[in-house]
């Protein structure tokens, strides 16, 4: 057991979120609609976006002489980067969406 008490999850397949988890229930489900899922193809989409579109808006920043704009662009840049790994590594672990 762990120090909050609950016993450690073990890894989960593309099979265990395609017949659906065990544990989990969708409060927000009503008389039978089925659960949520998360848009995580979309969220890929936009996140590989950002980074293209941060990034070389940061490099015409830093050449237009817009220092703390192209530092701020930057840092979304590094932000979006870092979602893109984390949605892709969920969508290869076999999530749905």
């Amino acid at each position: 057991m762990s120090e909050s008490g609950q016993q450690p999850r073990e890894p989960r397949d593309r099979a265990d979120y395609e017949r659906g988890l065990y544990d989990y229930h969708d409060p927000t489900a009503r008389l039978g609609a089925t659960p949520a899922r998360s848009a995580l193809t979309l969220r890929l989409w936009l996140a590989g976006f950002g980074v293209v579109f941060c990034a070389v808006a940061a490099v015409l920043a830093a050449r237009a002489g817009f220092g703390w704009g192209a530092v701020v662009l930057g840092v979304l840049a590094v932000v979006s980067l870092i979602d893109l790994v984390w949605v892709a590594h969920r969508k290869r672990r076999g999530e749905p969406g």
